[in-house]
C-alpha cells in the first residue's frame, strides 16, 4: 500500500502539505521557519530570564505560569522543545505550554538549550539539567511545590525528558514525580524496522534522523560508547525512574524504539501508560490539530500531566 494511504484519512492532507526537509542543506531554512512565540496567552503569564546553578553555564529559559496565581506553591514541569536537537526554540511550544498551565495549574520552565551541530552532545542535556536544577532550587522565586516536579517534551524534547529522568535518578535529584516523553527520540543506532520504514520526504524520516544524530554525536553516532544521557535507549537499567506517560503514532520513525523503551520501563517496575495511534505520523497532532485523533491525543497527554501533578 502507498505510504500516504496508510495514514489516517483525516491526517493525509496535512502530511501532503508539509514541505520536504533535507538535511543538512535545508537546516538554515528550517530554522528560519520555526514558529514565532505568541505575544500573549489567555490566563497565562510568560516571562524570560537567564538562569544558572553553581558551576554551570547560564541558560535562557521561558517561564509560563497562571496570570492570576495566588501565594500557594504550584507543581512544575520542565518542558524541553523538539526539533531533532538541531531546530526549535521554547516559544514554538507556547500554545501547548499554555494549555498545560491552564489544565494543570502549574508553572513551566522551558530551556532554550544549545543546538547541534554548533553545540554537540552534551550541550543540550547539560543546559536542560541546569534549568531543572534551578527550577528545583530554593530561592528562585517561582513558588514551586518541590514534591511535584515533572519533566516532559516531544520528539527530541521527549528524548531529553527521558535523559533528564535518568540523570536526575543517577545524580540523586532533583526528585521527579512524573515524566512525559512524547514520541521521543531515544536511539542513535537506527536499527529498528520503523527506522527503516519511514522515508517519506515530508516527514521526519530515516535520512534526516541519521544526519541529526551525526550532528549531535559526530563520529560516535551508532557506535558502542554513546551515553544514555544522549540516547536513553542505551541505558542498561531503567529501575527507579518516575512514572511515565508515552504516546506515538503508528507511522512514526520512532515507533519501535519507543515501544521497546516502554516495555523495558514496565519490566523494570516503572508505572507507564502508553498510547499508540493508528495512522499517525510524527507530530501529527500539531500538523492537523483539528482532526479528531489529534484532539484526542493532545487531550489525553494533557490530562495525564494534570492528573500526575495534582493527585
Amino acid at each position: 500500500m502507498d505510504f500516504i494511504h496508510r495514514i489516517a484519512p483525516e491526517l493525509q492532507e496535512g502530511a501532503a502539505g508539509l514541505p520536504p526537509l533535507q538535511l543538512p542543506e535545508g537546516l538554515a531554512a528550517a530554522r528560519s521557519s520555526v514558529p514565532m512565540p505568541a505575544e500573549s496567552l489567555d490566563g497565562v503569564r510568560i516571562t524570560e530570564r537567564v538562569v544558572s546553578v553553581s558551576g554551570a553555564q547560564p541558560v535562557p529559559v521561558r517561564i509560563y505560569e497562571p496570570a492570576n496565581r495566588n501565594d500557594h506553591a504550584l507543581p512544575a514541569l520542565l518542558w524541553t522543545h523538539g526539533g531533532g536537537y538541531i531546530l526549535g526554540n521554547p516559544g514554538g511550544d507556547d500554545a501547548l505550554c499554555g494549555r498545560f498551565v491552564q489544565a494543570a495549574n502549574c508553572v513551566i520552565v522551558s530551556p532554550d538549550y544549545r543546538l547541534a551541530p554548533e553545540h554537540p552532545f552534551p550541550a543540550a542535556i547539560e543546559d536542560s539539567y541546569t534549568a531543572l536544577a534551578w527550577l528545583a532550587e530554593d530561592g528562585n522565586e517561582l513558588k514551586i511545590d518541590r514534591s511535584r516536579i515533572a519533566v516532559g517534551g516531544a520528539s527530541a524534547g521527549g528524548g531529553l525528558a527521558a535523559a533528564l529522568a535518568l540523570m536526575a535518578r543517577d545524580k540523586g535529584g532533583p526528585a521527579l514525580c512524573f515524566q512525559l516523553p512524547l514520541y521521543p527520540m531515544l536511539d542513535d543506532r537506527n536499527l529498528t524496522p520503523s527506522s527503516h520504514e519511514i522515508t517519506h520526504p515530508a516527514l521526519w524520516n530515516r535520512a534526516n534522523n541519521l544526519t541529526a544524530w551525526e550532528m549531535v554525536l559526530g563520529a560516535a553516532a551508532g557506535g558502542a560508547e554513546v551515553s544514555p544521557y544522549a540516547a536513553p535507549a542505551r541505558a542498561g537499567d531503567l529501575a527507579g525512574l518516575p512514572p511515565a506517560y508515552i504516546c506515538i503514532g503508528q507511522l512514526d520513525l520512532f515507533r519501535d524504539e519507543t515501544m521497546e523503551y516502554v516495555t523495558r520501563l514496565a519490566q523494570a517496575g516503572v508505572a507507564v501508560e502508553f498510547h499508540l495511534y493508528p495512522g499517525g505520523y510524527h507530530g501529527f497532532e500539531h500538523v492537523v490539530p483539528e482532526a479528531e485523533v489529534s484532539r484526542r491525543a493532545m487531550q489525553e497527554y494533557i490530562h495525564a500531566l494534570a492528573k500526575a501533578l495534582n493527585s
